[in-house]
């Protein structure tokens, strides 16, 4: 049963999971508008300034694009399924170097299996919390790049070793890389495409500043952070108001590290087909019902980062 139904009706939930093309549209547009503007802004007025706002925006929204991915393994991007698995593979996916077909069934073993030792996401929030200093070491690796070009040389490794071997279902271990690896050469191919789309915008070289680098530590950065305010430091156990998290998010954080309303995670796993507009009313509706004190909600994201760092140096 949908963990929702226990808190809300059908006839509440119905108008709230409704999908859209049109919205659909939007967001993607948006995504990929903040994407070249902030390059078109770089090579207009180039400065220190603009190179680094362009970092961090682009790679906001290369977290936006696997956002919209997320949505489109719930089927909830656009309400027409063509419209939804392209758009979900080809220009949110791909670019990134993520698969939608694999994160899908990755993904929804998470949710059936959310916090318990079957759950394939709980390697990320199983060591939370964690000392401050363990924390900022991470943190550091992602920002310069460390962690980007481990898991980089891990997605292609893997998937000349799956090219290799014959095709069939892969292990659970095999999907835990596999839904960040996907098929090497449609990777590729989506690549050129931007390759040529950011040469138009500047030089041959903005490819590699301003969508390989904020990939390799922006993204990774805000990567993180989101891991770990979904489900790190929370209670370990089944009952969807306590094993996962929302946090509140204003517009600075909404701009650079939660996007497209991915901050109402908690209610997100209550109802995982409502798409991500309508998370907030879901959210309020939540609290109107009376539900507020039981639902693990935190006001900030500096907040998460302090719980997720409690634990006492030895």
């Amino acid at each position: 049963m949908t963990p929702g139904k226990a808190f809300l009706t059908s006839d509440e939930i119905r108008p709230l999971a409704q999908r859209s093309d049109l919205w659909g549209a939007l967001l993607l547009a948006h995504c990929w508008a903040v994407i070249f503007g902030a390059a078109a802004v770089f090579h207009l007025w180039p400065s220190l300034l603009t190179f680094v706002l362009a970092v961090m925006l682009i790679g906001s929204r290369q977290l936006g694009l696997a956002i919209l991915m997320h949505e489109a393994a719930h089927n909830a991007l656009f309400k027409t399924r063509a419209l939804n698995e392209f758009a979900g593979e080809w220009l949110c996916g791909r670019p990134i170097l993520a698969d939608l077909p694999e994160y899908r069934r990755y993904h929804l073993t998470h949710h059936r299996y959310t916090q318990t030792e079957d759950d394939p996401d709980l390697r990320l929030s199983k060591p939370f919390p964690t000392t401050r200093a363990s924390l900022r070491r991470k943190l550091i690796r992602d920002i310069t790049g460390q962690t980007g070009i481990k898991q980089r040389a891990a997605q292609i490794a893997y998937a000349f070793k799956m090219a290799g071997e014959v095709e069939g279902q892969p292990s659970s271990q095999d999907l835990a890389q596999a839904f960040s690896g996907p098929v090497i050469g449609r990777a590729i191919l989506a690549n050129i495409v931007l390759f040529a789309l950011f040469w138009m915008i500047g030089a041959w070289w903005s490819w590699l500043v301003l969508w390989v680098l904020p990939l390799l530590t922006w993204f990774q950065l805000v990567l993180r952070i989101r891991n770990i305010a979904e489900h790190g430091a929370v209670e370990f156990s089944d009952d969807p108001l306590c094993n996962t998290r929302t946090t509140l998010a204003g517009p600075i954080a909404r701009t650079l590290l939660a996007p497209y309303w991915v901050n109402y995670h908690l209610e997100h796993h209550l109802v995982m087909h409502i798409p991500c507009r309508n998370l907030p009313k879901v959210h309020q509706l939540m609290l109107d019902k009376g539900h507020g004190p039981r639902m693990q909600v935190d006001q900030t994201y500096w907040d998460v980062l302090k719980t997720a760092s409690a634990r006492p140096a030895m």
